[in-house]
């Protein structure tokens, strides 16, 4: 089938997130039923993953809440749930690793989406993704129900009503205005801002300034880091943003999952204490090595990393 929509992602779980999405814009009124067979939860994602009691890719909000051991490995912010035309919300599985992704990029060629290389997709799409959209396809226009009869006659009466002001009233003439007329463009952008550059250099800057061994204390360079991204958030108030800890596979998995935890919340209490940032603007989480960078190499230093999440 000839390429449709082109997915561009940096992260191989983003970009799968990228994939169903675009599924759901080619197709607008799937329901859950036709997610599973469209994506059915293979064989080789259960053994990848080692999640085998996973019967499906995809959760409601509520048997996730009830799967408390196993919530961290889910797309669970409002913003990364997948949001069908019925009303029904629904959270994607978030692990995928190397040969389980590699198989869903092969699956979904099969619906006409394809998928750039990481090289081409990372500039612009920090934490996210964006579609692209190929050959001169339009994706359908979902049609909205009819308004009921009484409602237009209302706007009618409210419209009239303006009129008659605008003619007998005596108000001074208003100067005329000038429309910024926009064009719609065929590229769903999403997360593309100027902060958004600005975040990911600073990320790549705090990573550069190492944490000691085994410990969770801020460097003077991390924290010189910090203070220019309090300046970034003081600028643009509606920021918000999660601080993620995450650690290679070497040592033990407990410790490391800890460790992940108390430096993503050592960043955060930086922010607030001494930058203060409003901690409702803030949120951390520490996984340890459970969503490696490069999944092929688990026990990789690029693992060791700590990545800051805008939410949207």
């Amino acid at each position: 089938m000839p390429s449709k929509v082109r997915v561009y992602g940096k992260a191989q779980n983003r970009t799968v997130l990228g994939i169903i999405n675009a599924y759901l814009v080619m197709y607008p009124h799937a329901t859950k039923e036709d997610l599973d067979k469209a994506f059915p939860s293979s064989e080789l994602l259960n053994r990848a993953s080692g999640m085998k009691d996973f019967k499906s890719l995809f959760r409601t909000p509520e048997e996730w809440q009830k799967d408390v051991s196993n919530q961290g490995l889910w797309f669970s912010e409002s913003d990364e749930r997948l949001k069908l035309q019925d009303g029904k919300e629904y959270i994607l599985l978030k692990l995928w690793p190397k040969e389980a992704f590699e198989d869903m990029v092969s699956h979904a060629s099969m619906y006409g989406i394809e998928v750039a290389k990481f090289e081409q997709g990372e500039k612009g799409v920090k934490g996210g993704y964006r579609l692209e959209y190929l050959n001169g396809y339009v994706p359908p226009v979902v049609a909205t129900k009819k308004s009921p009869i009484w409602l237009w006659i209302l706007i009618g009466l409210v419209a009239i009503a303006i009129l008659l002001w605008l003619l007998l009233g005596k108000s001074e003439p208003q100067p005329k205005t000038i429309e910024k007329i926009s064009e719609v463009e065929k590229v769903v952008i999403v997360r593309d801002t100027v902060y958004m550059k600005e975040i990911e250099e600073i990320e790549k800057n705090f990573n550069a300034a190492k944490f000691e061994q085994g410990k969770a204390d801020l460097a003077e360079d991390a924290k010189f880091v910090l203070h220019d991204l309090a300046k970034v958030m003081n600028k643009n108030p509606e920021v918000k943003l999660k601080i993620q800890g995450h650690t290679s596979a070497e040592g033990d998995a407990a410790y490391n999952q800890k460790l992940s935890e108390a430096r993503a919340k050592a960043a955060v209490d930086f922010l607030v204490e001494q930058k203060g940032v409003d901690i409702n603007r803030l949120s951390y989480e520490g996984l340890g090595s459970s969503m490696p960078k490069i999944a092929e190499n688990p026990m990789a230093p690029e693992n060791r990393r700590t990545e800051f999440i805008v939410i949207e």
